[in-house]
């Protein structure tokens, strides 16, 4: 996608230059971000044992919690495996509490730090979890039809445990479809006949492809997919990049590039609710449409939906191909947004740290980082950063400006994310009000009983 004309960064009010290297957009500004620095922890020790029934018996603290309604067994609470001491070690596993009740069948792990994934309250074979398998994509399906229109015709199909069918996820981008496999106990032939069978009996889809998440195919010692699409539905050349619709909006998508499977479908209602109150503080506060800042705008969800109503945004995000995706998605949308928009390839906390001391203003600001907490030792660190960007986002929005506020990261809840942005608040000071509190798309469901399906959190705001 091309733009029509060239902007320039708002040069008035004496924004810091970041460098800009020459790049293939005329719109994509670049600032060398640092280099991420990443840490896989080390599967838990288990004690396995031979034998001649396979089984997992589990200690009083994992039964308790799969009675209450949870579904995963960690490593460390395993009290001892039995499996054959030949061959490949077996998908499913019936699991017992230590008294040797049955609890139900799991799917297996031998790798993983979560060993043992709930699919059933009772033993089941293989054919029989086939069938459940069949039976619950399906239902999940018909769970999302209701949420695809002429204005929205992508979402995700199958939501992993949400959807009683772990490490399994299925989302569809236009007439594309993409499967991830995420759990060693789905790593089979089988399991992906039945889904592509589902699949094309409920939606008709152009192609099926599995994407692999290459972190979870590690940890879970997951074999190589195929590079062929599991299903096409002509012997014609398959284009693995389409175009699919959000809210009204077009975007693009490649099969092959972009981060999950290729977009954030989480956010598409709250994508949605920026811009509708961006409209609304505009005709109370900004006069005839305000200035926006999307930051870590990735392919530019947030920055083209605030589009529709202000008349500034400007993106930034630290990698310049995700930019380079935005400048398409913007080009593709060009007819319907009377914006001027633009993008910045830069490290969110330097240039918002340069933008609010220089005295950069906007209207409505957007923070959409990464989870910035993966695991519960990372929370202290990852206060600390949410703070950071809310209190620079703060003191850069005018009076009765709009502040979204993201975290998608499981180990924070409510109350820390919504202490940081009130410490940030405190700090300069302002006056903040709370408009909504958001979640995932309703293609992303909540379990209660499965506290990790709510990961994550939208704080609305208006600032005084």
């Amino acid at each position: 996608m091309t733009k029509p004309r060239t902007s320039k960064p708002d040069k008035s009010r004496n924004a810091p230059q970041t460098a800009r290297p020459q790049a293939p957009s005329p719109r994509i500004h670049t600032a060398t971000p640092p280099a991420a620095q990443r840490r896989t922890p080390p599967a838990l020790p288990t004690a396995i044992r031979s034998g001649s029934q396979p089984g997992a018996q589990i200690n009083r603290r994992a039964a308790d919690r799969l009675r209450s309604g949870y579904l995963w067994v960690y490593a460390s609470d395993i009290e001892s495996i039995e499996i054959p001491s030949e061959g490949a070690p077996p998908a499913l596993l019936p699991v017992a509490d230590q008294r040797g009740l049955l609890l139900g069948t799991a799917l297996y792990s031998p790798s993983s730090q979560i060993a043992l994934r709930m699919i059933a309250r009772e033993a089941v074979d293989e054919a029989q979890w086939l069938d459940l398998l069949a039976a619950r994509l399906r239902a999940a399906i018909h769970r999302r039809k209701p949420l695809l229109d002429g204005q929205t015709d992508s979402a995700r199909l199958c939501f992993s445990e949400a959807d009683e069918l772990p490490g399994l996820v299925v989302d569809k981008y236009g007439d594309l479809v993409i499967l991830q496999i995420l759990t060693k106990g789905l790593d089979s032939a089988a399991v992906r006949a039945a889904c592509v069978r589902v699949l094309c009996e409920e939606l008709a889809p152009a192609a099926i492809l599995e994407r692999p998440d290459p972190r979870m195919r590690e940890l879970e010692g997951l074999s190589a997919p195929s590079a062929e699409p599991l299903y096409r539905c002509s012997d014609q050349d398959l284009s693995l990049e389409t175009q699919f619709r959000l809210n009204g909006l077009l975007f693009h998508f490649d099969a092959n590039s972009g981060q999950k499977t290729g977009a954030f479908l989480d956010q598409r209602a709250n994508y949605a609710a920026a811009a509708e109150w961006a409209r609304r503080l505009d005709a109370a506060n900004w006069d005839g449409g305000g200035r926006a800042l999307d930051v870590c705008c990735y392919q530019g969800g947030f920055a083209l939906h605030l589009a529709q109503f202000c008349r500034q945004v400007t993106g930034i995000d630290t990698s310049r191909a995700s930019l380079e995706v935005a400048e398409r998605n913007l080009a593709a949308n060009r007819a319907q947004l009377t914006a001027q928009v633009d993008w910045v390839e830069a490290d969110a906390f330097q240039i918002l740290r340069d933008w609010s001391t220089a005295g950069e203003k906007f209207d409505a600001i957007v923070l959409d980082p990464p989870a910035f907490a993966k695991t519960q030792r990372a929370v202290e660190g990852a206060l600390r950063g949410y703070k950071e960007l809310n209190l620079r986002a703060l003191k850069m929005l005018r009076p009765g400006g709009l502040l979204v506020t993201c975290s998608c990261s499981h180990h924070v809840g409510w109350t820390e994310l919504e202490a940081s942005v009130a410490s940030a608040a405190a700090d300069l000071p302002r006056r903040v009000r709370l408009l909504e509190r958001r979640g995932a798309s309703l293609d992303h469901p909540v379990i209660l009983n499965l506290p990790e399906t709510e990961y994550l959190k939208c704080l609305v705001l208006e600032v005084e």
